[in-house]
């Protein structure tokens, strides 16, 4: 299955989305198609072996729309210079064997200036590629000179709000002498004579006419697709503009013509003001609209501005600057105090602390030693380092992170689907609606002029834009809010379904605890005191693997012990390990391994002890005899205890999973307050587990860490994977956690709830403001004796309806997670 994304230009409001979604999903192949109105993308899954690109842009062609393959980060566009050509014949042999290339759409060589323009696919080809190419045509790539990303989105967005900013301005400009024109006599404001009603029916008339044809030529958009998308059958919110407008503008001709054969009665029934103030109106709305919506993805643009343009990389010897694009994976590079590092990698000279705060939201800098793993983006404090790359390009962290987050903006939360169903159908029953309304008050008795003041009240108060962006604004907001706390919300449907979880798993090794087991108790007997103890257990565990001898030895490192020559070593499986340090025979293990040897443990309060506090003891004797305990445990993270204790203020279940022994397991969950203990689970059987939990009927979100926990994480209802984990648990999970900070657990669900709460706010007031319009639109308030609704109010009033549901979502900006 393939995954493409397209621009779609042309869409009005969220019925156009519905329009497209609908013919795209016809297409034989197409397995799912998603429209976000907000953002103007459609993401479109299909079987590339039934259906191919150009038939999806057809199909969105036929809808009324166009369509434009996702360029993304990927499309790059270089200058290379190049020495050797001598005629025509020379560039365009260079064309052709870099049109050979995979993922190269453009090539151009210029002869005269001895460039190379190439625009290229990042992903599919390299430059060190098209350097070959070049150099198996026979000639020589001279440096690079660094081009410009192409990001005609951005170039597509500016151009549409230029376009939509000066179709306002003439409008407006046209409009106001209109509306003075048209209205200024009835408030006794003074007219020249020449165009006076009374005086000159037919100049007064004629001026209104020429004032208003710029208007409509300026919003000429929406009569093109408002008008073909009602002959398709499906109109849109252009459909009823168009309507409402053009009934008021064909109406005013009729009256001018009228005037002219001397029924100048008609000059106070001109309708020409209604036309221009409401194209007027909704030009403002929509430039108003493009604007806020520009600022709903500013979370992508401060990602994408985090990665550095350059980097220096030591080839044969020399330090060389090339664009960040260039960098291959094997490549030194040289990162120098306060510059930020280019790409993902591993340090191979040099030590420094890095800042990682601004993809791990974690302050406090890490040390780098050779071996260290750094992440492009992230900035070089202290010390000079050089790093292998190991990640370039789209597979870098920070191009990852970018890649889950415009994936997120642009997926669908289930809420929204409701919404697109409404308005599929709202449009089609408005116009009925203003034309039964319209038609009935005729037949009641009222004028021509009252039906059409009824007739274009209805059909503009009712565009259902805000509904359109009620939902993806506040996704798009809410996951890029998330993004800079360091909450990756990988859709609208986990940003949905968070906010429902009752009970939340957590897995225990890595994830409430630190997953590095550490010395915690020295418990001696006798005459050996804790140090000398330590010593000679750290050197008789040096040769051993395992986790719990380990964890001494890393604690004899941290104090500096020197560490004992073994004379003899073997391994006891399950049990320990017998040594020889000194001429002394040592037995270390646990209390089987005692048992075995008749030692008498003569510590035993004190091991109990221990192992209720969640700690694994291990028994030490000297020449048969007990001289001491070393406890080992995997210590909790310092945010363990308080996250669970926000969790149970929000009135959730913590549940802790882990394969070890009912006892210490009991032990730990005491330790931080967890309500259910899942013990003794095998890593397969952790999916079971949740599955229980989930025919329980309650909501279940899994949060691991480990390879082992991805089943269970694509079982739970929500699966939340730790940043700092492997790569399969965060493919499998639905929110992945930056920091590694059990804190941002309750942070993901605070903002999944209050984004919910925003888009609901968004629908009901979309709603509540159409179906409430539509009443006073038909003069329900004029039959109570109350006002009739002037269309041009209606045309404020929906352009009002719209900026206020992305304002709304804006506020989704100051969120701040409540700990």
């Amino acid at each position: 299955m393939e995954k493409q994304m397209f621009s779609i230009t042309g869409m009005t409001c969220a019925s156009c989305a519905k329009a497209v979604e609908r013919s795209v999903s016809k297409v034989l192949g197409v397995q799912a198609a998603n429209v976000n109105f907000a953002t103007e993308k459609l993401s479109v899954e299909y079987d590339e072996s039934k259906t191919n690109i150009d038939s999806i842009k057809e199909a969105v062609k036929k809808a009324g729309y166009s369509a434009q393959e996702e360029q993304n980060q990927n499309i790059r566009e270089i200058i290379i210079p190049i020495s050797g050509m001598t005629c025509a014949s020379c560039a365009n042999a260079i064309e052709k064997s870099i049109k050979k290339l995979p993922g190269v759409p453009e090539v151009n060589v210029n002869f005269a200036t001895e460039k190379a323009k190439v625009v290229y696919d990042t992903s599919k080809t390299r430059i060190s590629e098209i350097k070959d190419a070049i150099a198996k045509a026979g000639y020589k790539a001279l440096e690079i000179e660094a081009g410009e990303q192409v990001d005609q989105e951005r170039e597509r967005r500016e151009k549409e709000m230029k376009s939509l900013w000066v179709r306002f301005w003439v409008s407006a400009i046209f409009t106001v002498p209109l509306l003075y024109i048209a209205m200024g006599h009835m408030l006794k404001l003074p007219l020249p004579g020449i165009i006076m009603p009374e005086m000159h029916p037919i100049n007064f008339g004629m001026i209104q006419l020429i004032l208003a044809i710029p208007v409509v030529i300026a919003g000429y958009k929406f009569y093109t697709v408002g008008f073909s998308r009602l002959i398709r059958r499906e109109p849109n919110m252009d459909s009823l503009i168009a309507m409402g407008t053009g009934a008021a503008f064909l109406y005013g001709i009729y009256a001018i013509y009228q005037i002219i054969q001397g029924n100048i009665e008609y000059a106070n029934d001109l309708y020409f003001e209604t036309a221009g103030v409401i194209i007027a109106l909704i030009m403002l709305g929509k430039y108003l609209e493009a604007v806020t919506k520009g600022k709903t993805s500013e979370a992508i643009k401060k990602l994408m501005g985090l990665a550095p343009k350059t980097a220096v990389v030591i080839h044969d010897g020399k330090e060389v600057v090339i664009p960040i694009e260039e960098v291959e994976v094997g490549d030194i590079i040289l990162v120098k105090p306060g510059e930020k590092i280019p790409v993902d990698g591993e340090v191979v000279e040099g030590r420094t602390s890095v800042d990682e705060s601004m993809l791990t939201g974690e302050s406090i800098p890490v040390e780098k030693n050779p071996g260290s793993k750094v992440i492009g983006a992230s900035i070089n404090k202290n010390g000079t380092i050089k790093f292998k790359a190991t990640k370039v390009g789209k597979d870098t962290a920070l191009s990852q992170i970018i890649k889950l987050v415009e994936d997120a903006q642009g997926s669908k939360a289930p809420i929204a689907k409701m919404a697109d169903i409404i308005s599929g159908y709202f449009v089609p029953v408005v116009i009925a609606i203003g034309i039964i309304a319209g038609v009935a008050w005729y037949l009641s008795g009222m004028s021509v002029i009252f039906s059409l003041t009824i007739f274009i009240a209805i059909l503009v108060i009712a565009c259902p834009c805000a509904l359109g962006l009620a939902t993806p604004t506040a996704i798009m907001v809410g996951t890029g809010k998330g993004a800079e706390h360091g909450v990756l919300i990988k859709g609208g449907e986990a940003l949905e379904t968070a906010h429902k979880i009752q009970t939340i798993v957590f897995d225990k090794t890595g994830t409430i605890t630190e997953g590095k087991p550490k010395v915690t108790d020295i418990v001696t007997v006798g005459t050996v005191n804790e140090t000398e103890l330590l010593q000679l257990s750290a050197s008789a565990e040096k040769g051993s693997e395992h986790p719990l001898g380990e964890a001494i030895v890393n604690r004899a490192n941290e104090l500096n012990l020197e560490f004992l020559n073994l004379e003899h070593f073997e391994a006891i499986p399950g049990h320990g390990i017998e040594v020889k340090i000194q001429g002394k025979q040592m037995l270390l293990g646990n209390k089987k391994l005692m048992d075995d040897r008749k030692i008498e443990i003569t510590l035993q309060k004190e091991s109990d002890k221990l192992a209720e506090e969640g700690k694994t003891p291990m028994f030490i004797a000297i020449e048969d005899k007990l001289a001491g305990i070393i406890a080992v445990a995997d210590v909790m993270k310092p945010s363990s205890k308080r996250a669970i204790e926000v969790l149970h203020k929000m009135g959730i279940e913590v549940a802790m999973i882990t394969g070890d022994n009912r006892r210490t397991a009991e032990a730990i969950a005491k330790q931080v307050g967890i309500d259910r203990v899942l013990a003794e689970v095998l890593p397969q059987d952790k999916a079971n587990e949740v599955k229980k939990l989930q025919l329980e009927g309650l909501k279940v979100a899994m949060v691991g860490d480990g390879i082992n926990d991805a089943p269970a994480l694509a079982q739970a209802d929500i699966g939340i994977a730790i940043g700092s984990g492997t790569d399969v648990a965060m493919e499998s999970a639905d929110i992945v956690l930056m920091r590694s900070d059990l804190m941002d657990v309750p942070t993901a669900l605070q903002l999944s709830k209050k984004t919910i709460r925003n888009i609901k706010q968004n629908l009901f007031w979309a709603f509540a403001y159409n179906t409430a319009g539509i009443p006073v639109a038909a003069g329900l308030l004029y039959l109570l004796g109350g006002p009739l609704l002037n269309p041009i109010i209606a045309a404020g009033a929906m352009a009002f309806s719209s900026v206020s549901v992305l304002t709304n979502a804006l506020r989704l900006k100051r969120f701040k997670p409540l700990h």
